[in-house]
Formats: C-alpha cells, structure tokens, sequence
C-alpha cells in the first residue's frame, strides 16, 4: 500500500499551524536550529524484515492480519514507513528468511521506496527444513566439526547474498551456550566460535565489517558462548580490524550500565552496530523508549560524545537498527512509535552543553553535570522533530496518518486474515 504525497500535504497542511507555532518556541532558545535539523533529516534507522510480522513467546503466537508474505511486500510495508517518518531508509534482512530470489529486482524495488539494505543477518538458532546437520546443542561452538562447517558456510552465504544486494556488513547473533553445568566445555566453545568465525571474517569483501552480538540468555539459560560485551569485544579483537562488538539494548542483564558500555567500546575503536529495543524484567522486544526513556537518553549522550570525540558522521559511523518482536501490537504501528523515540532521544542528545557539562565535570560539580543532562531529556523536541520530517516530506504525525488511511485494514483486504510472515 502507499500513500500518495498529495494525501500527506493535506494532513500537514491541517496540522501546520499548531505545529509552526510549537516549533518556533523551541527554536528560539537553540542557537545552532539548522545543524540540528540537519543531523535529524541525515540520521536513518535500518527496520528488520523480521519486524513487520506479528511475533511470540516461546508459549503462543498470535498473528496478525495483512502481514507481509514475501520479500517484496516487507520492502513495500518498509518504504510506507519511510515515507512516513523519512527516518526508516534501510532495510536488514534475515537469512534464510528473506533469500532475493532476484537480486537485481529487490534492489531495484528497494530503490523505488527509498531504500539501502543494511546488514544481513545469518540464522544458525533454527534448524531449516532439508538441513543436514540440527543446531539443537549450538553451532560454531558445536563438538562435531561438520556442524561448525555448515555454520560457517551458512554465514558465508549470506556475504554472497548481501554482495548482490550491495550491503556492506554481517551481524552475527549465536544462541549457542548451554542449559545446565557440565554441558559444555567452556574455553572449547570459545575457541570452537573463535575458528568458526575466523572462518567466516576470511570470507568478507575488502569493504565489509563484521558485527558479534551478544545476549546474556535465552534460549540458553545457564551460559552463552557470546554472553557479554566483554567476550564479543575478545571475538572482535582477535578477529581483526574488520571486526566490531554489535549492542543491543536488550541484551543486558538487569541494571546494567549500557551507557558505559558503549562508551568504552566507541573509546577503543570496537562499537559498530547498535539494536534498538526495550525491556523491562530481561531479554528484549519491547517498543524502544516505552519503559526505561531516561537510559536510552544517557546512552545516546555517551554514542553522540563519543563520535564527536573520533570526528564520526553520526549518521554512517554506525550501524543503526531495530531489533523487536511485537506480539501485542500493530507491528507497523510499533515501529513508528520506535523510530520517532529514537528521533527523539538523539534529537535531546544534540541539545547537551558539551562545554559547560565538560566544564562541570573538571571542576567535580556533579548537581551541574546533573542538571545539565536532565535539562536536555525534560526538553520536549518532538516539534524538532516533526519539522525535520517536514522539510524531508514526511508527515508531521505519522501515526496520526498511518492511522487515517486505516493501513492496517487495508492491508488485511490486500493479504487476507490470516498471512504468517515469512520466517515466524
């Protein structure tokens, strides 16, 4: 389904007044608008194809009507997003879920919406119908050799796959680790994913990275064999220089300090992907901002810092992603919500007082330091925002718009009741 550009005017048409009117408070007290507004209308978030399907638990899955029942229908829900909020122009795609069975059409298609693809992403959690060997007990870190071979062949592929599309990056998540103690060996399984994944980074083009991520649990709930940021880091140090620690929000244990986290791994030259989500007891999926908002503003003071710090382009210094799964919700609808807290939150970030917070803290006045930061997160942008998608020909509201032209109900039209995505 798409929205006409002529339909998007008339509801900013409608809206205009209001919002003029709540853009021009908050631009008079920011002295540096137009460079702002220039990073917002620059920075793009990758959706995962995996996304626009209704998701589960490991008890039910509830699906959704008018999902997306091929490549070429998640590329057109994507590009509706784009067109939209104009912050959602890149695409990831999840192999073998979504295999371009004509690489120069989806490209082509891709293009057509506005779109780039962003990293591919290599399966080995599940095992596939035909597959040789079964991933129940792990796959790079697996006993038997011929299991780590196919692995490493799968994830091979996948480069062949992302060449064609003109990706430029492997984000590779294992839920390998164990259950119980005594399971496994745990300095073999490292070493067994170390040789798998050398095996693998030997296969990328000149121009690619490579992208470890890691999660403390599940489905492995006694260990996983990449488990921190700490052991990715080892991976991505002992890999080489093609080779970046991925972070996703959600992949921490409780209270962690995510913030820090990234500080440290931008400091040494290791951060290069970033999975946006949500959580609230453990493990990710939720709409990102919706539980803990003032932590995703820390995190995005220390990602903005520390890329000014190594003069990074905000927008292309990393890999910028959502990585969710929604069972509750329009999975569309939750992605807008997703993007537009993202926009947000770096939109805050940028309005830090680097000099008078870097003067705070040399003299150790922490209330400053404090006061500093949260004047920024209690700032509302979203009419900074909203003005960066209007100059970019989005929508003011696109939520509001999204749910005006009842997408959801026509899509159901469109796809039936009772399509499954592909992949879930």
């Amino acid at each position: 389904m798409n929205i006409e550009q002529y339909k998007l005017n008339e509801y900013n048409q409608s809206a205009l007044k209001d919002h003029q009117r709540k853009f021009d408070f908050i631009a008079a007290d920011i002295k540096s608008i137009e460079a702002i507004l220039q990073k917002l209308i620059n920075f793009q978030v990758a959706i995962p194809s995996w996304a626009l399907g209704t998701g589960g638990t490991r008890f039910a899955r509830f699906a959704g009507g008018g999902e997306p029942r091929s490549l070429e229908e998640k590329i057109e829900d994507i590009g509706l997003l784009h067109a939209l909020n104009k912050s959602s122009g890149a695409i990831s795609l999840h192999i073998p879920w979504d295999i371009p069975e004509n690489a120069a059409h989806i490209k082509t298609l891709a293009a057509q919406h506005g779109l780039k693809f962003d990293a591919m992403n290599s399966n080995t959690f599940q095992d596939q119908p035909g597959q040789q060997h079964s991933y129940k007990f792990g796959s790079m870190q697996h006993v038997n050799k011929a299991i780590r071979k196919q692995a490493v062949e799968h994830n091979i592929e996948v480069i062949k796959y992302g060449v064609e599309l003109g990706s430029k990056s492997l984000t590779v998540w294992l839920s390998d680790g164990s259950c119980f103690p005594g399971q496994l060996n745990f300095r073999k399984a490292f070493q067994n994913t170390l040789e798998s994944l050398q095996e693998v980074y030997a296969a990328l083009p000149g121009d690619w990275k490579i992208f470890v991520e890691y999660k403390a649990f599940e489905p492995n709930f006694y260990s996983t064999t990449v488990g921190d940021w700490g052991q990715s880091f080892l991976y991505a140090n002992k890999l080489g220089n093609k080779a970046y620690t991925l972070v996703d929000l959600g992949h921490h244990l409780p209270n962690a300090n995510i913030e820090q986290i990234v500080a440290l791994l931008l400091m040494e030259g290791k951060l290069g992907g970033f999975h946006f989500n949500d959580s609230k007891y453990g493990d990710d999926d939720l709409t990102v901002g919706s539980i803990k908002p003032y932590q995703l503003f820390l995190i995005f003071n220390e990602l903005v810092e520390g890329m000014d710090a190594k003069g990074m382009n905000h927008a292309t210094g990393l890999g910028w992603m959502i990585d969710a799964s929604h069972n509750v919700k329009d999975p569309l609808e939750d992605l807008l919500q997703s993007v537009e807290a993202i926009m947000i939150t770096y939109a805050q970030a940028l309005l830090v007082d680097r000099n008078k917070l870097n003067e705070a803290q040399n003299n150790n006045d922490v209330v400053t330091a404090q006061e500093i930061l949260q004047q920024a997160f209690r700032t509302d942008v979203r009419a900074l925002v909203a003005e960066a998608r209007l100059r970019s020909g989005g929508a003011l509201n696109p939520l509001a718009v999204y749910r005006s032209e009842k997408v959801r109900d026509n899509l159901i039209k469109e796809r039936g009741s009772k399509t499954v995505a592909t992949g879930l």
